[in-house]
C-alpha cells in the first residue's frame, strides 16, 4: 500500500498492510533528519524514513506563505510576533493582542486588520497538495481554529475572562473569525477536490490538569461552530481531524456529536486520559493520532523506553485498528535521531 492509502484505509476502517505512522516536529528536528539522511527535500527525508506523512497544506496570504518559525513580523489577523528561543529551540510568539484594548463589540466592525478570504493562495495550496501526492502522501489543511484565533487576538487572559465578563463581545468576535474561515475553508475545498484528504481544526480546550473552559462555556460559544464546520467538511467528502491538548476527556462526547473523524493528539499523561479507557469507551467513534508521549519519553528517555511506549500505544489506542501512531505533538529539538526511529521502527514492525 502507499502512504496515502495506508493513512485512508485506517481512517475508514479498512485492513491495511501494516499500521501508519506519522511524523510531526519542529524544524530543528527536520534538520538534524536531514543530516542523518543525506537528503535536503522534506518529502524525500519521510519517505526515506518510512514515514506515512500526511503533508500539511496551508495557503498562503496576501503573498507570503505562512511560516510559524518565520519569527518578527504579524500574522493575517493583524497579531504581531516574535521569535522567542527556547533551549535549542526557536518558537513563534504572539504579542500585543491588537483587540486586547477593545471594550465594546461595536469596535469590532472598524478592526482594520480582518482578513480577506480572496488574498489566500488556493492555487499555491493546490500545488502543494499535488506535489505531496507525487510521494504519495495523504494531505491535511488548512489550519481553522476559533477560540485559539480568539486567543491570539485578544490575549488568553481577556480571552478566558471574556467568557465569564463579557459573553457578547466573544460571540460578535467570534462569529466574525468564523465567517472569514468558513469562506476560506470552502474555496480551499472547493479548489483542491480530491487533492485533500483531511481538514485540521485546532483549539486547544484543555491544561495538564482540568479544562480550559467549562462544559457549559464550550456548550454556548463553540459547539454550534464547530458542528457546522464538521457537516461543512463531511458535505465535501473529507475527514475532521481536531486538535486539543490537553486534559479534556469530558470534552470527547461532543466532540463526537460535533462529526469529528480523528483526536490529536493523546497526551495520556494529562488527567483523565488513559489510552485504553479512551480506546474502549471512544475507540469505535474515533480514529486516534498521536499518543507516544513527547514530554519525558520521547526526548529524554531510553531507545528501550520509546519502543515500550510506542509498544504500549500500539496495545491500546492501536487495537483493532482506527489508530495513526505519532508523537504526542510535535518532536522537540534535542530529541536524538535514535528515538525517533525506534518509534517508527517499532510501528513499521509491529504484528499485533
Amino acid at each position: 500500500m502507499t502512504s496515502q492509502e495506508r493513512i485512508l484505509s485506517t481512517l475508514n476502517r479498512q485492513s491495511v498492510d501494516r499500521p501508519p505512522v506519522d511524523l510531526w516536529c519542529v524544524p530543528e528536528v527536520l534538520d538534524t533528519l536531514r543530516s542523518y539522511t543525506s537528503l535536503q527535500d522534506e518529502f524525500e527525508v519521510y519517505r526515506a524514513l518510512g514515514i506515512d506523512k500526511i503533508a500539511w497544506v496551508f495557503p498562503g496570504y496576501d503573498g507570503r506563505f505562512p511560516d510559524p518559525d518565520d519569527g518578527d513580523g504579524t500574522n493575517p489577523w493583524g497579531v504581531p510576533t516574535r521569535q522567542v528561543k527556547a533551549g535549542l529551540a526557536t518558537y513563534q510568539e504572539y504579542i500585543n493582542p491588537p483587540l486586547a484594548g477593545y471594550a465594546d463589540l461595536r469596535q469590532l466592525a472598524d478592526y482594520p486588520s480582518w482578513p480577506n478570504p480572496d488574498l489566500f493562495d488556493y492555487n499555491g495550496a493546490r500545488a502543494l497538495a499535488g506535489r505531496a501526492r507525487s510521494y504519495d502522501f495523504a494531505t491535511i489543511g488548512p489550519w481553522i481554529s476559533h477560540f485559539e484565533i480568539y486567543c491570539q487576538m485578544r490575549g488568553l487572559e481577556n480571552a478566558l475572562m471574556d467568557i465569564l465578563t463579557e459573553p457578547d463581545f466573544l460571540e460578535a468576535a467570534l462569529d466574525k473569525i468564523d465567517a472569514i474561515q468558513t469562506a476560506m475553508l470552502e474555496r480551499m475545498l472547493q479548489a483542491l477536490g480530491d487533492s485533500l484528504d483531511i481538514i485540521f481544526i485546532s483549539d486547544d480546550m484543555g491544561t495538564q490538569e482540568s479544562l480550559l473552559v467549562s462544559l457549559d462555556a464550550w456548550e454556548r460559544h463553540f459547539r454550534g461552530r464547530l458542528k457546522r464546520w464538521c457537516d461543512l467538511i463531511h458535505q465535501y467528502g473529507k475527514k475532521v481531524l481536531y486538535h486539543t491538548d490537553g486534559a479534556v476527556a469530558p470534552l470527547i462526547p461532543g466532540l463526537i456529536d460535533c462529526g469529528i473523524d480523528i483526536l490529536n493528539p493523546i497526551q495520556h499523561v494529562c488527567a483523565g486520559m488513559d489510552r485504553l479507557k479512551l480506546k474502549n469507551t471512544h475507540g469505535q467513534d474515533l480514529v486516534f493520532h498521536g499518543g507516544v508521549e513527547n514530554q519525558e519519553i520521547l526526548p529524554r528517555g531510553s531507545v528501550s523506553d520509546v519502543v515500550n511506549e510506542t509498544r504500549t500505544c500500539m496495545k491500546t489506542l492501536g487495537q483493532g485498528g482506527g489508530y495513526i501512531c505519532c508523537s504526542c505533538h510535535n518532536v522537540q529539538a534535542g530529541t536524538p535521531v535514535e528515538n525517533i526511529l525506534a518509534m517508527i521502527k517499532t510501528v513499521r514492525n509491529w504484528g499485533g
